[in-house]
């Protein structure tokens, strides 16, 4: 079998159901940067050494497929599967319990005092911009606020497990 169509030679692709759209489409921009967020997941949790937290990743990247769905679809109609408030219930119980590990700190440190940290905080701004091609993306069409509220929370998420696998807290000197 080939992987390869050619019908996206001349610069458009097919988005999920059906519709072709330019590659540089707002909405595959989206869809791709998340599709760019679940790889460096992956880069990510074979880098922590906590079980617990590499199972937690490894759900979220399969997570991740369900929001790529929903951006790729232009019709919300042909969606299948969906975000839901218990997988943002999910991601908030992530953030309490290392932050809460932590003891609940405040302020700024510099990023990646181990590699298992640092692939997270790469991750974690991966997050971010995804958010932002999404939030772009709703102001030209339909977008389920759930997918928007997923992935700013997953991004805090992401936040605290690479704030908990830093090896120390480097504090920011200004």
């Amino acid at each position: 079998m080939t992987i390869y169509t050619k019908t996206g030679d001349k610069g458009s692709t097919s988005l999920f159901d059906g519709v072709r759209v330019p590659k540089d489409d707002i909405r595959v921009e989206s869809y791709g940067t998340v599709d760019e967020l679940g790889t460096f997941l992956g880069l990510a949790k074979h880098n922590v050494v906590d079980e617990e937290m590499y199972s937690l990743l490894q759900d979220i990247q399969n997570k991740l497929f369900t929001v790529a769905t929903n951006l790729a679809t232009e019709d919300p109609e042909k969606v299948r599967h969906h975000i839901t408030e218990d997988d943002i219930l999910e991601l908030e119980n992530i953030i309490d319990k290392y932050m809460g590990l932590l003891n609940n700190p405040t302020g700024f440190i510099v990023p990646g005092s181990s590699v298992k940290s640092a692939y997270l905080h790469v991750a974690r701004t991966v997050c971010r911009r995804a958010e932002r091609r999404i939030i772009s993306l709703s102001k030209v069409a339909t977008v389920d606020p759930l997918v928007v509220k997923f992935v700013n929370r997953l991004s805090d998420a992401l936040y605290a497990m690479a704030r908990y696998s830093e090896d120390n807290q480097v504090e920011v000197r200004y």
